[in-house]
């Protein structure tokens, strides 16, 4: 019955790819967490796949949390134990169109008696039935509050469409947002999304180390983030974390530099931010590399002022204490600044912090940048990186060192990352061959 369970799962709610998928007992308990924090009846809608669909179809991130469903258009009700009613909890699946699984694959519909067993959920029903089921929820709670997604930037949610759709058969609902709430559910992972996200480091590790090996002046900047491509992808990852950055020269000191077009020139560096999705989960690291396999005396020292910057946050860590962002003396972002202030200077003799021009670090998980307050202490469960960084355009010098850490249950901060060479001598012994 397990594997005939884990084919359906590959076959049926992962149609495309073969997702690590967690045990549906962890999507199960943050269902009722988040019916516990909400107090209320949670709704959430999955987004559409259309019949012309040029592109995988990715998931909501939050819709994913609290399922672990891949399949488009589903939709989900929770409702917490009330007086009357006990708790509650429903998948909603869309009927099946067997036109458009000739384009996408087979999809799980409420029609397989399996369905239940295969997703997790206590009952799976026909998508036509989420609105009675929604006001069989509400009967007795006052006011008849639906929590769900109602502010995106961007585009407009699924969950907008199904706010229209309720209206229709219940004029007195009122909504409220629920994304505050499973970002702060969302913040700490459990051991199984730290397994995931672990994964998506190590193809990412694995394919920085390969880029550190090919690199040589002459290539073009799109030929190393191919190959890195290549090598998350043999590793069963589905795509990238975010589109990759290989800035070299001037394009290292450009933040968001991501046309990889240009000719890598001996003697100048090349700032790589690139990392997988795996499973849903993203990485982020990034590294800077001497294009010629050997950093210039001004090239080591802005170097090396950057790697004491992390480092220095990272002895000031403090388990339930520390912070990525503000500036009381907790956070990881200001002893990082200060490293940089009272470490070197630029070609006029100024300080070089004015070019550590960005955070020192985020939150990653489902989202590369996952969501979440930078200004609560980071404890047990907390996934992020540190990436401190020096950008002076008037040298074409751009340097930046990330890395992914998650705090264990025992307040310990561990570097996931740490496979990719960091130090500069060990950078340049791995561009060599060593």
């Amino acid at each position: 019955m397990r594997k005939l369970l884990v084919i359906l799962l590959t076959g049926l709610v992962c149609p495309a790819f073969c997702l690590d998928r967690q045990p549906n007992a962890d999507y199960h308990a943050r269902r009722e967490a988040v019916a516990k924090k909400a107090g209320g009846v949670v709704v959430l809608m999955a987004p559409l796949e259309s019949y012309d669909a040029a592109y995988h179809f990715r998931q909501d991130d939050n819709f994913y949390y609290l399922s672990g469903i891949t399949v488009p258009g589903a939709a989900l009700l929770i409702a917490p134990a009330s007086e009357s009613q006990a708790y509650t909890e429903v998948l909603f699946l869309p009927p099946r169109n067997l036109r458009l699984e000739k384009y996408t694959g087979q999809q799980l519909g409420a029609d397989n008696p399996d369905a239940a067993k295969i997703t997790g959920f206590d009952r799976v029903d026909e998508s036509s039935k989420l609105s009675e089921e929604v006001n069989k929820a509400l009967a007795n709670r006052r006011p008849a509050v639906v929590y769900t997604i109602t502010e995106t930037h961007g585009s407009t949610p699924p969950d907008d469409d199904m706010q229209a759709f309720l209206r229709h058969s219940n004029s007195l609902l009122v909504f409220q947002d629920v994304a505050p709430l499973l970002s702060s559910l969302r913040t700490a992972k459990d051991a199984g999304e730290v397994a995931l996200i672990k994964k998506a480091v190590d193809a990412s590790a694995a394919a920085h180390i390969a880029a550190m090996k090919a690199m040589k002046a002459n290539l073009k900047e799109y030929e190393i983030s191919a190959l890195m491509q290549y090598e998350w992808d043999r590793r069963g990852c589905e795509r990238s974390a975010y589109s990759p950055i290989v800035g070299s020269g001037h394009n290292s000191t450009v933040l968001h530099y991501s046309d990889n077009i240009n000719t890598m020139n001996a003697g100048a560096v090349v700032v790589i931010d690139a990392a997988a999705e795996c499973s849903m989960y993203a990485a982020d690291i990034t590294r800077t590399l001497p294009v010629n396999g050997h950093f210039t005396p001004r090239q080591r020292e802005i170097y090396d002022i950057v790697l004491g910057a992390q480092e220095a946050a990272m002895a000031a860590f403090r388990s339930g204490k520390s912070m990525l962002a503000g500036d009381s003396e907790d956070s990881l972002n200001r002893v990082a600044r200060e490293y940089i202030k009272t470490h070197g200077k630029d070609l006029h003799g100024q300080p070089l912090d004015q070019y550590f021009i960005h955070g020192l670090g985020h939150y990653i998980g489902l989202n590369v940048h996952d969501p979440g307050d930078y200004r609560v202490a980071l404890g047990p469960g907390v996934a992020f990186t540190i990436e401190p960084g020096i950008y002076i355009p008037e040298e074409n010098i751009g340097v930046r060192i990330e890395d992914d850490y998650v705090v264990d249950a025992d307040g310990k901060l561990i570097k996931m990352s740490a496979a990719v060479p960091s130090k500069a001598e060990d950078v340049e012994k791995t561009m060599a061959g060593k």
